[in-house]
Order: structure tokens, then C-alpha cells, then sequence
């Protein structure tokens, strides 16, 4: 990621209703709690800044926020009960090794538990985002994603798969599942209620008005998202650029993405994660700024 300097001033992004506010210190506010002191953008403009000098920088409330840090040489401060961990399709279909070879994916397991289980200790919403389709949605796919989970025109969407994983992607079979450890990781975060699994019928589990991950993100005030899962460049990136446009705070884990396409696409999702919908960090820095905050 090409690295951009520091800001020589306190910095104000946004609008009056939705801002970041970053520091010469590298820090930069993304909670929605604190404008510069001169106030509110006004209407019309889409940043102000305000000398160094005249801008105290808000210390962080430990109960209620996290300094995270990230690539570029800056940390994110969130705010922890509008946050969730978006962690999509690590499910059997596209990880067990009876189904395919990814290396990289199943090298995601441990990362993405480790940052699951520090988010949740500061009440960071856990939302499982997979492909789980129902006999009407068969109906409404397009022909390109029909085609593009078909190999050699047999099999795709709702085909019986060997070995008893079930039909494939379809909700309640088995290749449908979280891969191994992750199922039960799942259902121990359901029944605390810190987690929840959202079904998703589309690359972007965000690609429509209605869709049931942006209702719930609506519904729980939630404005900044952390990004996991398989495959980088396609359901997460579809999700994450979806997001992106909608005005949520964007913040890719290194570590916990990972796609079977030749290495130059992951290079690509991480560039573009960083320089231009958000941030990068990984699990290990987020585990320091939970134990930073206990």
C-alpha cells in the first residue's frame, strides 16, 4: 500500500450526522462521538480542519472504545458497540478438504478465532455471513452466478454433492456449515447472543436495499465493520465494496482473508482495502488492543 503521510492538522471528514476526525498522531476517530472543537461541519462542506494547537485529542473510554492498530502508520478508534466482525462463507463448501484444496483458507481458522473470541470480550457484534439458499431463491439467481458454480455445465447451485454433504449451498445441509472448529464457535457465541449467522444469496451479502445483513447492521446501529473470510477477492470484496459505498467504516484482517485465486488478487484486495475503502490490520492487533482495554 502506498503510505500517506501524517496530517500536519486535526482533520474533520463527513458530515454533520456521520465524521472522522484524524490526528496529526496518527489516530483517527471513527466513533461519531466527538467533532473538532470549532463544531460540526457546516452544511455543504466535506471536511474543515483546525490547528494542532487548538485540538485536544479526546482520550479513549476503555469501556466503550478500542484503539486499533492498522497498516500506514495510523491507529482506528471504534467504538465498540457500533462494530461488528463480518466474517463470510468459511463454510464446508469452500473449505473442507474432501471438497477442495485451500491452503491459505483453512490457514484463516485459528486467526479468525482468536479475533472472534477478543471482539466478543468488549461486545463487538459476530456476524457469520454465508451462502444458504431456499428453493424460491433457486428460481431467482442470475444466469452468471448460475453458470459460475457450475463446472463443465453439471452440478451448481442446489446439486446433491457426494460424500454426504447435501445439496450444495443450501440452508441446513452440511457443506452449507462453518468448516470445523468455526461451527461450534458459532453456536457457543448464539447461545451467549453475541453472535448471529445471516444467510446470504449473492457474491455481496450487501447487494440489494433489503438485504438481511444491511437491515441488521441498520437495525443495531453498527457503522464499522472488520472483514473475514473466503474467497478475498469475490464475496468478501463484493461485500466490503458494498459496504464501502454505504458509508460504513471498512477495516480488512489480513490474516483472516485469504483466496484460492493466483497470488496478485489478494495483493490487489489488500492495496484497495487500504488506500482507498478503509483499513487494513490483522488478528494480532486486535488482540492487543483488546487486552490493551480489559
Amino acid at each position: 500500500m502506498v503510505k500517506r503521510p501524517r496530517i500536519p492538522v486535526a482533520t474533520e471528514y463527513g458530515n454533520a450526522a456521520a465524521w472522522w476526525v484524524e490526528y496529526p498522531t496518527g489516530l483517527i476517530d471513527v466513533t461519531r462521538t466527538t467533532h473538532l472543537p470549532k463544531g460540526p461541519l457546516p452544511n455543504g462542506d466535506v471536511a474543515q480542519d483546525q490547528p494542532t494547537h487548538e485540538v485536544p485529542i479526546p482520550p479513549l473510554v476503555k469501556e466503550s472504545q478500542l484503539d486499533i492498530g492498522v497498516d500506514g502508520d495510523r491507529t482506528v478508534r471504534i467504538a465498540t458497540k457500533n462494530s461488528a466482525i463480518v466474517i463470510i462463507d468459511m463454510q464446508n463448501f469452500f473449505l473442507h478438504p474432501d471438497l477442495r484444496d485451500h491452503p491459505t483458507g483453512l490457514a484463516c481458522v485459528i486467526p479468525i478465532m482468536n479475533s472472534v473470541r477478543a471482539l466478543r470480550t468488549h461486545g463487538v457484534k459476530i456476524l457469520w455471513v454465508n451462502w444458504g439458499l431456499t428453493e424460491h431463491e433457486l428460481t431467482t439467481i442470475p444466469p452468471s452466478l448460475v453458470r459460475g458454480f457450475m463446472k463443465g455445465g453439471h452440478g451448481g447451485f442446489g446439486a446433491e454433492l457426494t460424500g454426504g454433504f447435501g445439496r450444495l449451498l443450501m440452508r441446513g445441509e452440511f457443506n452449507s456449515e462453518l468448516y470445523g472448529p468455526l461451527q461450534g464457535l458459532y453456536e457457543e457465541g448464539r447461545d451467549a447472543g453475541t453472535d448471529v449467522w445471516i444467510h446470504k444469496n449473492r457474491m455481496s451479502g450487501i447487494w440489494g436495499g433489503q438485504t438481511a445483513l444491511d437491515l441488521y447492521l441498520q437495525e443495531q446501529g453498527i457503522t464499522t465493520l472488520f472483514f473475514a473470510g473466503v474467497n478475498a477477492d469475490q464475496c468478501v470484496l463484493g461485500t466490503l465494496v458494498d459496504a464501502y459505498f454505504r458509508g460504513y467504516d471498512c477495516i480488512t484482517v489480513e490474516d483472516c482473508v485469504a483466496t484460492t485465486s493466483p497470488p496478485g488478487a489478494l495483493e490487489s484486495v489488500l492495496y484497495n482495502a487500504g488506500g482507498s475503502y478503509g483499513f487494513v490490520t490483522d488478528s494480532e492487533r486486535i488482540i492487543a488492543a483488546a487486552e490493551a482495554s480489559p
